[in-house]
Order: C-alpha cells, then structure tokens, then sequence
C-alpha cells in the first residue's frame, strides 16, 4: 500500500470542499492541500443546484436576518438549532461577497442590483441566481477552476474514500482511499481531514441526485464512530421531472412555483388549496406530501406544473436549463404542462457538527450535506443548502487558522495497534462474492423508497429493515470491498439502515419525517444520534 501526508485532506469537489480548500490554501500553515473526488472535479450535487442561494444582503430592504431566522426557524418544524440558524444567516452577505470576490458572477437587473426570486416558505424574494437556474454549475465552475490553478492545492480524481485512520486515542490521522483506475489503496496522512462528500440521493429509487452521492462521508465517519444526528429526516423535493434521456430525475426549480407556476392534476384543476394557504409556496415537504397523496387518490404517476401562467419572456430568461431539458424530451413548458413527482433530494441530517465543520473525533471534519450543523432541523428551507456549505467551509477555515495543528511523524504513527489494523484489512486480499451488485443496488432503492420514503409507518419501517438485512447478508463484505461501486454499495446500505432506525425511534410526524401512525403526536422538540459504538440512540433535547 502507498504512503503520502498532507496538511490537510479535503474529500469531496462540490461547492464545499472547493470552497473549503481554496480558502485553506491562503493560510501559511497548509503549503499541501489534497482534494480527493470519486470521478472528476465537476461531478457532484452542487451543480445541479438550479434555484440559487440565499442571500440576505443589506441591498435587499424588504429582507433581514432576523426574518431569514424566522423563515429557517419555521420551516425546521421545532429542530432547528437557534445558534446555528443565527451564525449562518448573520454570515451570508459575507460569504456572498467572498463568493464575487473569486470571481463568482450572480443575476443582476438593468441597474446593476441583484435579482432577487421567491421560493416557498420564505416571506420575502432574497434568492440570488446564477445563468438563470444553473446557480450551482455556475459557483461550481468558478471555484473549481480557482482549485486547479492553484498551486498549494493538488487534485487527485478517480479515488474512492474508504476508511478513516483513527488512532488508539480515537483521533484522525487521515484517510485511507481506492484508486478507482489502477485499483490500488494508499494511506494519506493528515491531522485536518475535512469530509464534503454531500448526500445519499442514491439510496432511493427516484432522485434528483446524480451517481456519486453515495453517503460516503456520512458512512465512513459512523464506521470510525462518529456521532451521527437527525438521518430520518431526508428532503423529497415535490417537483421533479423524470426526463428520459437523463439517468436520474431531473430538477424542476422551486423559483419556477416562485415565479407563479401552478400545480394541477390531470385536468388542469389545481389542488394545493386543500392543503395549505401558502399553496404551491407551503414548505417542501407539505407540497411533497400534498402530490403524493393526489397521486395516490388518481393512481397516477405525477400530477403537472403548469409554467404556461409565466410570462413567455421572464420563463425563458430565468429558466434556460428547465426550458432546454423539456425541450429535448419532446415538449413545450410554455405550451404544456410539465409531468412532476416527488424525489429524494436533499440529506437534512448526517454526521453532527459545530457551525465551524467539528465533529466528535479529534481533527475529523465535516461541511455540506455530509453535516448536520443543526440548520435544517426537520425541514430544510429552500436554497439554505448552498448557504450553509460556504459559510461552514468560510467557519472551518476561520476555526482552523486559530488551531495549533499537531506535528505528526506519520510513519511511526503506524505502530499504533488501532492504525496497525486497518492497515492489515486493507493489506489483505478481498474474497470475490459471485453477488450482482446493480440487482442489489435495485433491490435496496426500491424497499427504501416504498419503506422508509414519503409517507412512513411501523410495519414498513420493520419490513423494510428486515429486508435490509437481508441485503447486506447477501452483499457480504463488511470492510475491504473488490470496486468503487461495491464501496458505494457498502455506504449505501450503512446509510440506509441508520435512516430505517432513526425513523423507527421518531414515533411522532414532523416536518420531513411523516409517520401515517403518529400523525396526530407531536413529541417534545428533541433529536436522536448515535455512534457506531453506543448501538443506541440518545435524546438531545432543543433548548
């Protein structure tokens, strides 16, 4: 097995980690900076962020953090952490004019002012947006640019993390990855290992999410037993579009129900009425569930977003990327309603962290998706997601200048027992299962989705964990795997399970995490988390 060090170790190459490296790279005290992404640089969840980012900026008089805290506050339905909700807001206007300073370019209007949109459950427009509705590719492809020619930091592609290297002290001492090419492991040393590997899209049969998001960061942090909180609560987006020239469902933005659009079912009746006065502006998971229940009332597989009701040139401006893809699949939005259904979308839990990326293990990191900062609470607010993953990469950076970082000699640290280990596991030849990993794949998106997906109850949670079990008997590889894809496999099924158990322990609705059981308790405002080594799951009760 190889051997190398860093200073620091960045996983993952959306939004957050690049972000995260490049502000790393302008301090003295990390001259090598490796950022490791599982295919290639521009690969991720980031950039296919169409609706934008919050932007709560002293230009916009209509808006103000304390009305971006009541917004995230709400829409968290009890869960959100106060302080973190404060610190990221209060941050935003900061970490936007970073974001300008590198050379990100946000929509403006004829007098140079930023473009504000709506998005639901906020009270006011402070969406900003980037090439109309390609706000992630467009941060995505500046920063990861700014990586690429900056010299402190090195990019490795193609690799595959496997294994966090804790020590007998339960410390981080770096990493060990796959060369998905050549097949081969290495062993990276490093006392700041900072995990933006972003969500577990993947895991469900319908996503909006491409390939990669695999909950890698999330997997291996449990698997080095770090504390993981709130994994019940994942985000179906209520309106996606499944293309068929795209292998995943593709993303109809929020900002088009901002700029009016209307969901209707087969005749062109709209429905949202019967269940929230904010309509197609309610929170995501009310809107989800609204056309999850009227699909299962008619039977059918989506309902429609009628965009006709935009204005022809406002459409065609703000939404080219919606507007193209629904152009190559054979239809007119402006003329047509488009076919909509939920999708998994977004992880609002993950491996628990300070609003500055600290998770329990010493000098392990975590900033994105791969986070729970505490932000998102029970429902994630439209568009905080890009927010959160600058301002929390802007904190780590800030906590990490102040941090004395610890002189390592690496190679002596592998006479440590724990270390010694892993090292051994990863030495070992992998036994070859005859298991067909894309039949076992199908088979774990298919229960999570009809199991522990939109609507929830006991029986199927139990069913569902049960034939999980069953999966991973018949996957049979717990630690050193033949591919990338059975890694991913491995994470998959790591994540799922904790989502079936976490929905299990939470006998009550609430925002994302709906219990058709529990629909009328409410229980007192509290999250779990668990470890890997504690096998149960503790109580944290909002304050």
């Amino acid at each position: 097995m190889k051997r190398s060090e860093q200073t620091a170790i960045v996983v993952g190459s959306g939004i957050s980690g690049l972000y995260t490296a490049l502000r790393l790279s302008k301090n003295n005290k990390f001259k090598n900076i490796l950022l490791i992404t599982k295919t290639n640089i521009l690969e991720c969840n980031s950039r296919y962020a169409q609706g934008g980012i919050v932007g709560v900026m002293k230009e916009n008089e209509a808006d103000s953090v304390t009305l971006h805290i009541k917004d995230t506050l709400k829409a968290g339905a009890g869960l959100s952490d106060k302080e973190a909700v404060k610190i990221i807001s209060e941050n935003s206007e900061k970490v936007i004019n970073n974001l300008l300073e590198y050379g990100v370019e946000f929509d403006r209007d004829e007098e140079n002012k930023f473009k504000f949109t709506m998005e639901g459950a906020h009270s006011v427009r402070r969406i900003l947006h980037s090439g109309g509705d390609a706000t992630g590719l467009c941060i995505e492809k500046v920063l990861s640019e700014k990586v690429l020619t900056e010299p402190n930091i090195q990019v490795k592609e193609e690799t595959t993390i496997v294994e966090i290297l804790t020590d007998s002290k339960e410390t981080c001492r770096g990493v060990i990855v796959y060369n998905n090419i050549t097949k081969e492991y290495e062993a990276i040393y490093s006392n700041v290992v900072i995990l933006a590997t972003g969500g577990i899209g993947q895991l469900y049969k319908y996503t909006t999410n491409p390939s990669v998001t695999t909950g890698d960061g999330i997997a291996a942090a449990y698997r080095a037993g770090a504390v993981v909180q709130d994994m019940e609560f994942v985000q179906f987006h209520p309106t996606a579009y499944n293309a068929k020239t795209e292998k995943n469902m593709f993303l109809i933005s929020e900002a088009v129900r901002g700029e009016g659009a209307k969901l209707v079912d087969e005749n062109g009746n709209t429905f949202m009425e019967k269940y929230d006065e904010r309509l197609e502006l309610a929170s995501r998971d009310i809107v989800t569930r609204a056309i999850y229940n009227e699909m299962r009332i008619r039977g059918t597989k989506n309902v429609y977003l009628n965009a006709a009701v935009i204005q022809k040139d406002t459409f065609l401006n703000r939404f080219p990327t919606i507007n193209e893809m629904c152009k190559k699949n054979g239809m007119d939005p402006l003329k047509e309603n488009i076919p909509v259904s939920p999708a998994a979308h977004y992880m609002m839990g993950g491996v628990k962290t300070t609003e500055a990326g600290v998770t329990s293990i010493t000098n392990l990191y975590a900033v994105g998706e791969t986070a729970c900062t505490g932000l998102h609470g029970a429902n994630r607010l439209a568009s905080n997601s890009l927010l959160e993953c600058v301002v929390t990469a802007y904190e780590i950076t800030e906590f990490l200048k102040e941090k004395q970082i610890e002189r390592t000699e690496f190679l002596k640290e592998e006479k440590d027992s724990k270390i010694k280990a892993v090292l051994m596991k990863y030495n070992e030849d992998c036994k070859k299962n005859s298991v067909n990993l894309v039949t076992l794949k199908q088979k774990l998106q298919n229960l999570m989705w009809e199991k522990a997906g939109i609507i929830r109850n006991e029986k199927d949670l139990k069913t569902g964990l049960k034939e999980l079990e069953e999966i991973q008997e018949a996957f049979g590889y717990t630690d050193k795997c033949p591919s990338k894809e059975a890694y991913e496999l491995r994470n998959l099924i790591i994540c799922g399970k904790l989502i079936i158990e976490f929905a299990l322990n939470r006998k009550e609705s609430r925002g994302g995490h709906y219990r058709e059981d529990y629909t009328g308790k409410i229980e007192p405002a509290r999250h779990y988390a668990t470890t890997i080594n504690k096998g149960k799951y503790e109580e944290i009760y909002v304050k």
